[in-house]
């Protein structure tokens, strides 16, 4: 079993990663969807946690040895990034959606330099679009972004073409193709779903479910 496999594993036995492919979920944005991640279950146990801390930590060592510091992304990857930058001894910060509206208004809290090398911490990855505002707030502020991890992503290609675009290479631990695969051999969807589930992610915006 690959590496990805193994943390796809993991999701599927935490409850982050429900299937859902006959009654879809919806999304914040109003898509329909057969499947909803939430990896913040996973902090709630530490053995797992304990696993996916440490394949985020190679993760970052081995693709991005430059690394002078951790940018979590606000909320959900705060808790990964500070895990993360504290077994890297790494300095840590993390990127509010916008500036803060009393004190010092800031968007970026935390120490840093101008310069500084930096990947940014995500829990999940779908298209791509508020991990990479947060690319553009720690640009503005000078700091090199090398690039960004993650634990999951969905591989949309719309999400593909802006990373490429904003020269950010995306590193993830496991992805949408892994999980579906692994939880149809387990079982836990029908193989004759497992093509619905895959050409949900073909065009996710227009996708009403499996009638």
């Amino acid at each position: 079993m690959t590496d990805a496999h193994v943390t796809a594993e993991k999701l599927l036995q935490s409850g982050a990663v429900k299937l859902s492919p006959s009654a879809p979920f919806t999304w914040a944005s109003g898509w329909k969807s057969p499947i909803y991640c939430d990896n913040r279950r996973v902090l709630s146990q530490p053995f797992i946690r304990d696993y996916i801390k440490s394949e985020l930590c190679n993760l970052v060592f081995e693709r991005f040895p430059d690394a002078e510091a951790i940018a979590g992304v606000a909320t959900a990857g705060i808790a990964w990034g500070a895990l993360v930058a504290d077994q890297l001894k790494l300095p840590f910060l993390y990127v509010r959606p916008k500036p803060k509206e009393h004190g010092m208004g800031n968007q970026i809290e935390g120490s840093y330099t101008e310069g500084q090398q930096v990947v940014v911490l995500e829990d999940l990855v779908s298209t791509g679009k508020s991990s990479l505002q947060v690319v553009e707030v720690l640009r503005a502020a000078g700091l090199v972004v090398n690039g960004m991890a993650a634990i999951f992503q969905y591989g949309f290609s719309e999400g593909t073409r802006r990373f490429d675009e904003a020269g950010v290479p995306l590193c993830t631990l496991t992805d949408y193709e892994h999980l579906i695969a692994l939880a149809v051999q387990k079982g836990q969807v029908a193989a004759e779903e497992q093509s619905v589930l895959l050409k949900w992610r073909e065009d996710p915006a227009s996708w009403t479910g499996v009638a």
